[in-house]
């Protein structure tokens, strides 16, 4: 059995909208942390869970430094980032499997805590080559994970407690099937009706024909901007059922379920 890495955090796109994106997100009953101001040149906003987060991302309105992939990143769900205690570990995993990624990038954002400046510092590694199909995916070690996952950030009114699957939207499921094969074994990805599921320690990963994801969600699906391939669908354990449109959401339907 293929052993997968644990989500660490979700990534939603608000290019230079951040200001809108902290209010609808506040209103969905998130407490989100602080702004953090990134220096690789992007700012966001948490909603800590107990293993994970979802990140709000995006960029300062006439901002001059602001790192392409944020720049040029559609509205929405496009990341997701796996979970590693040991970036160079997980890069020379990689390269032994086969995977070309490149050396660990490290940055920081400053972060108060009891009114003293402190610093999240981070070591991320991407795979190189091909990208995958939906968006983005990449490693993420936390040097300092007690500056994230702080006990006053952990509680939402809306009752969220983690984060349970992430749906992509695909035209040919097989292919970013296929992504995950290449960076983790033939295992990784399961076949199931409709399309593929992946395992991660704490969350699943679920590949689903896009015709069929749409005749599920309706119009509650995210706007696809001309994409086949996309980050359709965040899901969360909270205390009640409810689906919240992706009109409503930044363009990411977000499914609370009690389980």
């Amino acid at each position: 059995m293929v052993r997968l890495p644990a989500l660490d955090h979700a990534v939603i796109s608000v290019r230079d909208r951040m200001d809108e994106a902290v209010e609808v997100y506040r209103e969905l009953g998130f407490r989100l942390t602080p702004r953090g101001r990134h220096s690789l040149g992007s700012i966001n906003h948490l909603a800590v869970f107990g293993d994970s987060y979802l990140e709000l991302i995006g960029y300062e309105p006439g901002a001059e430094t602001v790192r392409p992939e944020i720049l040029t990143a559609p509205l929405g769900f496009n990341a997701l980032v796996l979970a590693t205690a040991d970036a160079d570990a997980t890069r020379d995993a990689l390269l032994q499997r086969g995977v070309a990624a490149d050396p660990p990038l490290e940055f920081s954002r400053p972060v108060e805590i009891a009114g003293a400046r402190r610093d999240a510092r981070f070591r991320t590694v991407r795979p190189a080559g091909e990208a995958p199909p939906f968006g983005r995916l990449y490693f993420c070690q936390h040097v300092t994970r007690e500056l994230v996952w702080r006990e006053e950030w952990l509680t939402h009114a809306n009752g969220a407690a983690s984060i349970t699957r992430a749906v992509i939207a695909s035209s040919e499921p097989r292919l970013s099937a296929r992504y995950f094969a290449r960076l983790f074994g033939a295992g990784a990805a399961r076949a199931v009706e409709g399309g593929f599921d992946v395992a991660l320690a704490n969350a699943r990963v679920e590949i689903v024909d896009a015709a069929l994801l749409a005749a599920r969600y309706g119009d509650a699906m995210p706007d696809p901007e001309g994409r086949s391939d996309f980050l359709a669908v965040l899901g969360l354990r909270a205390r009640k059922n409810r689906v919240v449109p992706a009109g409503a959401a930044m363009n990411v339907c977000l499914e609370f379920t009690i389980d």
